[in-house]
């Protein structure tokens, strides 16, 4: 079928021949005058002298000597205004969310040409008028009918404030004005109705050509009257005889046609009755947005959708729906023109933008001058942290404001990641860094010249709405290919095939709220726009885009979920009833099967590269003179709860993120790690003149509380990075602090009733060599405390491992026991890591060796003992046991860097549950929809 700009490309050649030098076609948007270029270029059969294309908002501008200004500068002056006639101390953190809503309020005022002083009157009440003689009879009533809330006896305080705003309304968009008027600068509305009011504007073509409009707002009449007068104006309008007289879709088409009367025979069936053709209408349920997109490809290949090209279009409702669009689109489709933008703010670089800020806010510990390691640490896993200096923390002050240092810093770094990155073939990344970078360029620039005045928790949050609202443009052929657009841009546009998604109330029409100064009566009253007209224009969009398409699929999500009603747009309602035969209306629904299936990640084979990475980790001669463990018992641990997950962290070397509070957050990892070294500074200074403890040595130091809390106190500044010259701690951490104290207190209660026994050695490293197979690795680790004890049944040396976790050991029955995987749960860890420095220990020691657990929060009990057991009996030398305990180790390990012995998944659901890796290798769920 013909498309509207066909017959408007038709009509301009029969009637101003191929010189058009002399014509500018003005549209509502710009992507029409790409579609007319190419039908003239291909009607006139010769060389065209092409018109000058230009949109509505480029022709006001053009005649006006002033210029747009910023959307961010615009409300910082309006902030300006409003203190100096108010009078109220309102911070521009404050003012900024409302400040957006009351510029749009004297926008809209302006393109209606509205008198300002007149809407913004101080009306208490009716009879506060002075003259009535402006407003109709009509305009009296509406004004009463709102005005009649104000006047009882009993004003709330909302609406004495409310009241006594709107008294320096017009004050306020005076002054404003003025400031922007001597600025050079205005906003759009003011622009317009300057240019509008304007009479001595000059219009250089022979001819102005007003393409496809809908609304005509009052500055836009004034224009175009003016150049009727002139004979230089005329029009192109689009619609449908269906909806014209009698939807609210021709609500402003049917009101203009008299006054700007339309160049075609609006009495043309092949023009203005195109829904009473044939029409194939589907309408599709789904229960999420995601099967919306995912039936993408199903679409379009049915028929001749995908080599029709431009004439088939995939409108989004929700542009929010646009990054999993993309994804849905089928290999088939070769060539595809995305007009809509891809949000920046799912944007790899938008997500590093946010960490970088977060990190100099609120990860930013200013009393120590340190930066928290939470924050710092998520920068550093972000995937463009490669492409960062290494110094990206460092922040250059050079005299300016805190916030033009901090953008300085933000741009600095983003310049560095696209600067590093320039070798990457992915526009995507290239267009998304050039953008943040120009916001970031936009907001120094507002900072540095004093117009944006605001503190960094308000700048932070400036950044975020700017990231939000900005879009990154998809660059490709526009006349070619499968057509992904918005709603707005299918302005003028036409197509045969139409897939419609997300099609609800609230995403079509939008959500049309009425958030405004200005009440809807005195909106309605003085000519503004209001929900009613909002809902109209949208209705235009729906219809004007189906009337020329004969093959149209409208999805909707019928699920009420996140505030939304699950209900199709009102206009798909509107339509089934309303429409005109032979359209051919189908209502299907999706169904969303799930199938529970166990899907078990395939073992890994320890092929040529895997058993090098082996090597490089835990081989002698691949790590020469290494004084740490290559093996340690955690490591073994890993592999026997899930030998997937061992090569993940150990062979592959990908590290699962640390789960770290907020520095200064006394967590169970950090709790352990002061508790741990206060314990070791207090007993090197205990046995600092002598190795043999007595009980009166524990007795002077329980005697003595300042020594346990000044160990402590160097333990908690170490482990939260605070000054030493300053001990200020927030309610957690003293109770923190005061627990700690109270187990060292325990744990030299315990040690006192022990005494006298000798410390051989605190936070000690033992490392034996280990055999496996090709491999000579080394074993061991730090052992918490080493000392040698004289009991009835003689000497021994325990081996001690402090625990502040409040879980009880469960006691494994034998050796073979620490082995088993099943018993991990009961920390059969424990045991093994203990074993194996107890076995450390007695290999060069003639006294009997034990492992041992000391659990400070159990240890007040009476006669508790820390020894490891094996069913009932405490351990009291590892010899009777060493055998077997070492040739069972010795299995496992050869098991592990075997090359015939793959790594396999474990089998434990509930391994699997807790996984970090689980995303790499295992689902339980599959669905298909």
């Amino acid at each position: 079928m013909k498309s509207f700009l066909e017959y408007v490309a038709e009509d301009i050649i029969r009637k101003y021949g191929t010189d058009l030098s002399r014509t500018a076609v003005v549209f509502p948007n710009k992507r029409a005058s790409l579609f007319l270029n190419e039908h003239l270029a291909r009607l006139a059969g010769k060389p065209v002298w092409s018109p000058s294309y230009i949109t509505i908002s480029q022709f006001f501008r053009s005649k006006s000597n002033l210029q747009v200004g910023d959307p961010i500068k615009l409300v910082c002056d309006l902030h300006k205004s409003f203190i100096r006639q108010t009078g109220f101390d309102e911070s521009i953190d404050h003012f900024y969310g409302w400040g957006q809503i009351l510029l749009a309020d004297f926008d809209d005022l302006d393109k209606n040409m509205a008198d300002a002083s007149r809407v913004f009157a101080n009306l208490r009440d009716i009879h506060e008028l002075d003259d009535t003689t402006y407003l109709s009879e009509e305009q009296k009533t509406i004004i009463r009918k709102f005005f009649s809330n104000f006047s009882d006896d009993h004003n709330s305080l909302l609406k004495e404030r409310f009241l006594k705003l709107w008294s320096r309304m017009a004050d306020i968009y005076a002054d404003f004005n003025d400031m922007l008027q001597r600025q050079g600068i205005a906003y759009e509305g003011a622009l317009y109705r300057q240019v509008a009011e304007s009479t001595d504007t000059t219009f250089e073509f022979d001819r102005y050509l007003f393409v496809g409009f809908n609304v005509v707002q009052r500055v836009e009449q004034t224009l175009f009257s003016r150049l009727q007068e002139q004979g230089k104006a005329h029009f192109y309008w689009d619609f449908d005889d269906y909806y014209l007289r009698h939807n609210e879709a021709g609500h402003y088409i049917a009101q203009y046609l008299e006054k700007f009367p339309n160049e075609f025979d609006i009495h043309d069936p092949q023009l203005y009755h195109n829904f009473e053709r044939h029409k194939d209408i589907t309408y599709l349920s789904a229960s999420t947005e995601s099967i919306q997109a995912h039936y993408i490809s199903d679409w379009l290949r049915q028929g001749t959708r995908i080599a029709d090209g431009h004439r088939t279009a995939i409108v989004l409702c929700d542009e929010h729906l646009l990054p999993s669009v993309i994804h849905a689109l089928p290999d088939e489709v070769s060539q595809v023109n995305v007009t809509t933008g891809y949000p920046l703010s799912q944007s790899p670089i938008a997500g590093m933008l946010h960490l970088l800020v977060n990190l100099q806010t609120i990860g930013f510990n200013a009393q120590r001058n340190t930066y928290r390691n939470k924050y710092l640490e998520n920068v550093r896993r972000h995937p463009y942290a490669v492409y960062l200096p290494d110094d990206f923390t460092l922040m250059e002050h050079d005299g300016t404001t805190p916030q033009a240092t901090f953008l300085a810093w933000l741009t600095r770094n983003i310049r560095a990641i696209a600067t590093n990155a320039s070798e990457l073939d992915d526009p995507l990344f290239q267009e998304s860094v050039f953008r943040t970078y120009t916001l970031l360029n936009r907001l120094t620039d507002l900072v540095t010249s004093g117009d944006l005045q605001t503190d960094m928790n308000t700048l932070q949050r400036l950044i975020g709405q700017l990231v939000s609202s900005t879009t990154i443009p998809f660059h490709g052929e526009p006349v070619k290919g499968v057509q992904v657009m918005g709603v707005l841009e299918t302005r003028n546009i036409d197509f045969d095939h139409v897939l419609l998604l997300s099609c609800n109330d609230g995403n079509l029409p939008g959500s049309v709220n009425d958030t405004s100064f200005i009440p809807y009566n005195i909106r309605k009253a003085h000519g503004l726009t209001t929900i009613d007209n909002k809902v109209a224009i949208y209705a235009y969009y729906f219809h004007r885009l189906l009337q020329r398409a004969h093959d149209v699929t409208i999805t909707y999500n019928s699920r009420t979920t996140d505030g939304k009603t699950g209900e199709k747009s009102r206009f798909m309602l509107q339509m089934m009833v309303e429409s005109r035969q032979p359209i051919a209306f189908r209502h299907l629904t999706f169904t969303k099967g799930q199938n529970i299936t166990t899907n078990i990640p395939s073992p890994i084979d320890k092929d040529a590269n895997v058993m090098s990475l082996l090597h490089q980790r835990f081989d002698v001669s691949e790590n020469k003179g290494s004084t740490h463990p290559l093996l340690t018992p955690t490591a073994i641990n890993r592999y026997m709860r899930c030998q997937l997950q061992f090569y993940y962290n150990y062979v592959c070397g990908l590290r699962e993120p640390q789960e770290e509070e907020e520095e200064g957050i006394i967590d169970n990892r950090v709790f352990g790690n002061i508790f741990h070294e206060a314990a070791q500074l207090l007993y090197e200074k205990i046995t600092s003149a002598k190795k043999l403890l007595t009980k009166s040595d524990f007795a002077q130091v329980l005697k003595n509380p300042a020594e346990i809390e000044m160990a402590v106190d160097e333990s908690v500044r170490k482990n939260l990075s605070i000054n030493p010259r300053q001990m200020s701690l927030n309610g957690m951490q003293i109770i923190n602090r005061e627990v700690i104290i109270h187990f060292l207190r325990q744990l030299l209660e315990v040690d006192m009733q022990l005494a006298p026994f000798t410390i051989i050695g605190l936070e000690q490293d033992v490392i034996v060599p280990l055999s496996a197979g090709q491999f000579m690795t080394t074993i061991g680790g730090r052992i918490d405390r080493l000392d040698q004890v004289t009991e009835p049944q003689g000497e021994r040396i325990r081996v001690i491992d402090y625990k502040t976790g409040s879980r009880e050991l469960k006691p494994l029955a034998d050796v073979e026991a620490i082995f088993k995987e099943e018993n991990l749960k009961n920390h059969s860890d424990y045991y093994l890591q203990t074993f194996v420095y107890a076995n450390i220990v007695r290999e060069k020691s003639s006294l009997p060796v034990s492992p041992a657990l000391l659990f400070i929060q159990h240890a007040g009990k009476e006669g508790y003992d820390p020894t490891l057991c094996l069913g009932r009996d405490p351990i009291r030398d590892v010899a009777a046991s060493r055998e077997t305990f070492l040739g069972l180790l010795q299995q496992k390990v050869e098991e592990m860097f075997s090359p015939s012995k793959p790594f396999v998944p474990t089998e434990n659901d509930e391994t699997c549950g807790n996984c970090p890796y689980r995303a790499l290798c295992y689902n339980t769920l599959s669905d298909n929809e």
